[in-house]
């Protein structure tokens, strides 16, 4: 079953890795997993937030435990920061409360706790506009995701950071980490988030090189039918000058 949903979520077919774990909707992991999907899926879409906010207060009504509730509060922060960020609705407020809410639910050393410094560092830079807050949210999940092995979270926090380090004009930092989440994704198979990983190194080496990895980027979006969404503005052609 893991194997299986995992293939799915790499491919961008979050509705039908959700549907297989629908029969066990009532066992608080597989109901918050359904709910993880299905939000991931409106952050790549841009669509199925009516389903994911279903999905969520199914998996809410089924917690039994602090940490099951904290992890049920940090998908509710993260839904309501997808929805902020592009445009839906404005829902910072309740994405602020619902992560400080998992922030005390969830004990410091667990793997959800290196997935909540992470969303947090996301708020920070993308809401708050607070790059030097967000920079040491993504290190905290960075060296817990490290310790508790999880090296998908690693390949976002990678990205992250040379995120940062680009628009501090720090190529070279930058293009390692970028590096990093591009080689991990791909070690990985995880398609989907594979065109924004090759399209962000793009963006910190030169041409002919950039060209070369946003022709790839381009590619493997139009395979995934134009997923993520956001992805096609970075992806547009720039006027020669």
């Amino acid at each position: 079953m893991e194997t299986a949903v995992w293939r799915l979520r790499s491919r961008g077919c979050w509705t039908d890795a959700a549907e297989l774990l629908a029969p066990r909707a009532t066992e608080p992991a597989a109901a918050l997993e359904r709910a993880a999907l299905l939000i991931e899926r409106c952050l790549y879409t841009e669509q199925g937030w009516g389903e994911a906010e279903e999905a969520l207060r199914a998996a809410e009504a089924v917690t039994r435990t602090d940490e099951e509730r904290g992890a049920a509060a940090c998908e509710r922060g993260y839904l309501a920061y997808a929805s902020t960020l592009l445009g839906v609705r404005d829902r910072a407020d309740e994405a602020r409360a619902a992560l400080g809410r998992a922030a005390a639910l969830i004990a410091p050393d667990t793997p959800t706790r290196a997935l909540l410094d992470f969303r947090r560092g996301l708020i920070a830079q993308n809401l708050a506009e607070s790059p030097q807050a967000a920079r040491a949210a993504y290190l905290r999940a960075h060296t817990a995701a490290t310790e508790h092995g999880d090296i998908l979270l690693l390949s976002f926090t990678w990205r992250h950071l040379a995120g940062l380090a680009l628009r501090e004009g720090e190529l070279k930092e930058a293009r390692h980490g970028f590096t990093e989440s591009l080689r991990i994704r791909e070690e990985l198979g995880y398609l989907v988030g594979t065109a924004p990983a090759l399209a962000s190194l793009a963006e910190a080496e030169t041409e002919p090189e950039a060209g070369r990895l946003r022709a790839e980027a381009e590619r493997l979006f139009r395979l995934l039918g134009g997923v993520p969404t956001w992805l096609a503005a970075q992806l547009t052609p720039r006027p020669a000058i």
